[in-house]
């Protein structure tokens, strides 16, 4: 069994919660051919946020800047798990790249289409996995509805809608910035940016193909200087998607619907509920189902171990034009694209026809 070392470049709630204790935990899943994880650095700026890396992975090595880690642990790495807000995505991974290692990357790949398509480019003359931490798709209930369709349950997907409740914005740790998520200057954007890659890989995953269009309203009902609402619809070759994303709820939740040519999905959170048209057809059958996948813990450390398995299974097969790498292009392209629908009021703004920022 191949060992895969890492270094996490930041260590905030995600990291801690989630990336590290996915690489820590039993191999039992482990890729079909055979990897393992071990993460010997971490690098974070907040001393508090070192040392407790220093007390939960063991063994593990900290620097305060990404670079003198890379200088330090030359040859002694296989990747890198970029884990900070996304204005610091870009910089660390062409650092990365260049020191010769692959590269696993939170979502959103990076804030602007330029950088994004920057990275792609730099990872395929490198030879290197760049892979974005898509981690919704790896949850239990997903992978159920990915089943289903699978199976023609429902026939050919036309329309989706993805609503994404929220009641606030995901805080970060304490010792750094905890609102940093709403501050455009390290997150690039509001609760699109955030929440904007699950939800549009999602869509491209069950209507089949890249968008082609979208027209987005945003609005901002705080005090800071990112949306905390978006509504949008995008069209593809095969149907439309429409998504409402929201901090502003008085729940936690998440609703998505697939509706195809005889029959349609409905999830909220672990349930299921499916519809398709009885033999006779003159009617529906509906069953109801849960698949329980822990929505309410913000960490999903299972997701994430599924996640990095995926990653490995890039890395051993050399797979450096990865569809997941394009699928994250695609989402930083749908996301400005609604920014750009939004400022205009609703206008709709083609994919193709959209410059880079």
């Amino acid at each position: 069994m191949r060992t895969l070392r890492g270094a996490l470049v930041g260590y905030g709630f995600i990291a801690e919660r989630g990336h590290a204790p996915a690489y820590l935990s039993p191999d039992a899943d482990a890729t079909d051919h055979g990897a393992r994880f071990e993460i010997t650095a971490v690098a974070d700026p907040v001393p508090a946020r070192r040392a407790l890396a220093q007390r939960q992975i063991p063994g593990v090595r900290v620097y305060e800047d990404h670079r003198a880690m890379l200088d330090a642990e030359a040859g002694a790495l296989d990747f890198v798990d970029v884990a900070t807000p996304p204005s610091e995505h870009a910089a660390i991974a062409h650092d990365a790249l260049d020191a010769g290692l692959h590269v696993l990357c939170e979502k959103p790949l990076t804030p602007t289409v330029a950088e994004a398509r920057s990275l792609l480019d730099h990872a395929a003359r490198a030879g290197r996995v760049l892979f974005p931490s898509h981690n919704y798709k790896h949850a239990p209930v997903v992978r159920e509805v990915r089943r289903m369709l699978d199976a023609g349950l429902i026939g050919e997907v036309g329309l989706v809608t993805l609503h994404t409740f929220r009641s606030t914005h995901a805080k970060g740790v304490p010792e750094f910035r905890p609102d940093w998520r709403r501050e455009r200057r390290w997150a690039g954007g509001g609760i699109a940016m955030d929440h904007g890659s699950h939800t549009f890989y999602l869509a491209f995953d069950w209507l089949k193909g890249p968008p082609r269009a979208v027209s987005a309203r945003a609005w901002n009902l705080g005090r800071w200087d990112t949306e905390d609402n978006l509504a949008c619809s995008v069209s593809f070759d095969r149907g439309v998607a429409t998504a409402h994303l929201t901090w502003t709820a008085g729940v936690r939740k998440v609703i998505y619907t697939l509706q195809g040519s005889h029959g349609a999905i409905r999830v909220e959170d672990d349930d299921i509920e499916l519809s398709v048209k009885s033999p006779s057809g003159d009617g529906w059958e509906t069953t109801r189902t849960r698949v329980s996948s822990h929505w309410m813990d913000a960490s999903h450390t299972a997701w994430f171990r599924a996640l990095q398995q995926r990653f490995a299974d890039a890395v051993l097969r050399g797979d450096t034009r990865n569809e997941e790498a394009l699928e994250a292009l695609r989402c930083v392209e749908l996301i400005n694209a609604a920014y750009t629908s939004a400022e205009a009021r609703g206008r709709e703004v083609s994919l193709g026809a959209m410059a880079a920022p």
